[in-house]
């Protein structure tokens, strides 16, 4: 994909996040319809093996597990495979995509919904989980450009968005706003160094494609 191809859609995304975000924070004086059905329908048929399943996403997804270790195995894991320009590009990331939630929480100050399960921070527009889910996902399909890291990214940005409407600590449309930050972010630091990152693999003979 080109450089510029990239840059517009990471442009995109994070113009489309913070549109939404204001539009949030400044036109309405309550959750939107959809907000308030979604947070309601989805806490009508809890389960306990969904709860259960999205305390662990919690924990994976946030706080220092999500600052610190998820990023580090990430970026250890390239570095195996010995994909150092990946890694940096990886960490890079990590730190534009957090920087760029905290951003925006701290812009917007959206209230997050009041039946909340578990204890967040500040600021529920964007959900930092979700955005966290999408770098990851969008990283590795950029490294990895395969239809299974395709399929894999997608599915754990679905399933941490849920999880956390689940546990009714995001509006949904907090955690579309978060997949949009964290891939859009990725997309934009992507024009500026995927050729760099590219270049490794095609230069370096030690480095086997992974599929």
């Amino acid at each position: 994909m080109r450089s510029r191809t990239l840059l517009w859609w990471g442009i995109g995304m994070l113009v489309a996040a913070t549109l939404l975000g204001a539009a949030l924070a400044f036109g309405y004086t309550e959750p939107p319809g959809f907000d308030s059905w979604w947070n309601d329908t989805i806490g009508q048929h809890r389960a306990d093996w969904m709860l259960t399943v999205a305390l662990v996403l919690n924990d994976i997804g946030g706080g220092w597990v999500a600052i610190l270790v998820v990023p580090l195995l990430v970026i250890i894991a390239l570095l195996i495979v010995r994909r150092w320009q990946a890694a940096v590009f990886a960490a890079v990331a990590f730190l534009a995509s957090a920087g760029a939630v905290q951003l925006l929480k701290h812009l917007f100050g959206r209230a997050r919904p009041e039946d909340m399960i578990v204890v967040s921070d500040f600021g529920s527009f964007p959900s930092g989980h979700a955005a966290n889910a999408a770098t990851i996902a969008m990283v590795l399909w950029l490294v990895f450009p395969r239809v299974w890291t395709a399929i894999l990214g997608i599915l754990w940005v679905i399933a941490m968005a849920i999880s956390r409407t689940l546990l009714s600590v995001h509006w949904a449309t907090d955690t579309l706003g978060g997949a949009l930050v964290g891939a859009g972010v990725v997309l934009v630091l992507a024009a500026w160094l995927l050729p760099w990152v590219s270049r490794q693999k095609r230069d370096d003979p030690a480095v086997t494609p992974i599929g």
